[in-house]
């Protein structure tokens, strides 16, 4: 069915998506967060290409019942697996226009709106988070791409500082770039280490027992290379329990070996919004290139993450690109497709624009700061229960934790809190999942949603109880050993 030959639904089809939408936002923080039937509701998508259609409004009809089963509600208040934020409604709105005005970002000519907010919204996240007004920045899809860019920017100097344009003549007959790091390193960044050509094997691990940074381990791996440029990747917020490498300590160490230092703050960069948790991310702004996610602790729709740099020439050395057809960039004026990997980019600044003109520093003080306040309570309570155990200190928005009734043998533990994580995400009340750290499993609810409150924390350690006694309720009895045997 050619859409130019039947009357124009594109309003029509709207007005189905708001109606919805009415609905669907009130449903946020009641209905469960994924539906039991949502894998088979999904299975019901596919079949072969139609060949005429279905057209617009049935298809979005389709689209918003089947789908709407199908999917899971990772913007409420009850969402705490990995690290997912919600969208607030300015941030939400302007998404809506940037799909309304189908915007190219890729630089001033294609769509002066999307290029000037993308500007105004790098400089006022340098504000946001306390870094060097000099700085320049790219906004891009998420933490992966940030990353990528911030240490295709250390790439870019490792190259220079050889005499070698790397992104031009590549990294043959060149020595292998030494990456230094903590076992607090994300796997986005092995990944953009890989796609760089890197190698996310060869980062030299210069971790301590609790896996941050041991500093006299790092001056060792330093003084080894004897004078030869090293790219050093200190983490603010480790994904398991949100700890940090001591950032200050590690930038100055490496500013004495001739090291790039890139900072991998995904959402441990928003700790710099509040005075209680700033000291844990002290010393970022030392560094060289600098990343976190808009879709984390921002709350602003997916995909949408920043990379920032000491020095923007970086960034447009190693993104450079040039046709007859293409704009050149200009300083007053920069191409955001010359300084990150897309060329066609979605207008994402729209929704990092809004979000920051409506609610500024102040609301997102308060965001951050309710999600410290949401994670501390539910730590204390962990600690209080007599069949919870706390695993590690809670310092900012994560808490890792297990449920550990006194009668189960330790050896059992494991076990035991992966089936409840089974149990959790069928049951919908809350969503949360485990990961193994410290040589244990433990659930790390992360808290950066807008609209989670402290019942919403309370609720997570009540499902995990509630679920774990049940579990424990239906385990088959071992026989009761005859008297005299």
């Amino acid at each position: 069915m050619d859409p130019l030959a039947v009357p124009d639904e594109s309003v029509a089809a709207l007005e189905r998506v708001a109606a919805e939408a009415r609905t669907y936002l009130e449903s946020l923080a009641k209905e469960p967060v994924r539906s039991p039937h949502s894998d088979e509701a999904a299975e019901r998508f596919g079949g072969p290409l139609p060949d005429q259609g279905a057209g617009t409004l049935a298809t979005i009809d389709e689209l918003l019942g089947q789908g709407m089963e199908a999917h899971v509600r990772s913007a409420g208040p009850r969402f705490f697996h990995w690290v997912i934020g919600g969208a607030t409604p300015a941030s939400l709105a302007a998404d809506w226009v940037a799909s309304l005005l189908d915007q190219n970002a890729g630089g001033w000519d294609a769509s002066p709106l999307a290029a000037r907010l993308e500007d105004v919204s790098i400089g006022w996240l340098l504000e946001l988070f306390d870094l060097p007004s000099t700085w320049s920045g790219v906004l891009t899809t998420g933490a992966t791409t940030a990353n990528f860019a911030g240490l295709a920017a250390a790439r870019q100097w490792w190259g220079e500082e050889h005499g070698v344009d790397v992104s031009d003549a590549g990294l043959a007959g060149l020595p292998q770039v030494p990456v230094l790091s903590s076992r607090f390193i994300h796997i986005s960044a092995l990944k953009a280490l890989a796609m760089l050509g890197v190698g996310r094997d060869r980062v030299t691990d210069c971790s301590g027992a609790d896996g941050s940074f041991d500093l006299q381990a790092l001056q060792a791996a330093l003084k080894t290379l004897d004078g030869a440029p090293a790219i050093v990747v200190a983490n603010a917020g480790e994904v398991n329990a949100g700890h940090f490498d001591p950032i200050r300590q590690v930038t100055e160490i490496a500013r004495e070996h001739r090291a790039w230092i890139h900072v991998d703050g995904a959402f441990g960069l928003f700790a710099r919004l509040s005075p209680r948790t700033a000291g844990l991310a002290d010393g970022v702004e030392l560094a060289d290139s600098v990343i976190s996610d808009g879709h984390k602790w921002l709350n602003v729709p997916y995909d949408s993450g920043f990379a920032f740099v000491r020095d923007p020439a970086y960034l447009r050395a190693a993104f450079a690109a040039g046709a007859a057809y293409l704009p050149e960039a200009r300083d007053e004026r920069p191409v955001f497709g010359f300084m990150g990997p897309e060329l066609s980019r979605r207008a994402r600044s729209l929704a990092v624009w809004a979000t920051l003109r409506a609610y500024g520093r102040h609301g997102y003080r308060a965001i951050v700061e309710r999600c410290l306040d949401n994670a501390a309570h539910l730590a204390r309570l962990v600690e209080e229960a007599d069949d919870t155990e706390l695993l590690l200190p809670a310092p900012l928005n994560i808490v890792f934790f297990r449920y550990r009734p006194p009668d189960v043998p330790e050896e059992e533990l494991d076990e035991l809190n992966l089936r409840i994580e089974e149990e959790i995400l069928r049951d919908g009340r809350v969503y949360v999942g485990t990961t193994h750290w410290a040589g244990v499993v433990g659930f790390r609810p992360a808290f950066v949603n807008w609209r989670t409150t402290q019942a919403d924390a309370e609720l997570v350690l009540e499902t995990v109880r509630d679920l774990g006694s049940r579990l424990r309720a239906s385990r088959p009895r071992a026989a009761p050993t005859p008297r005299g045997a």
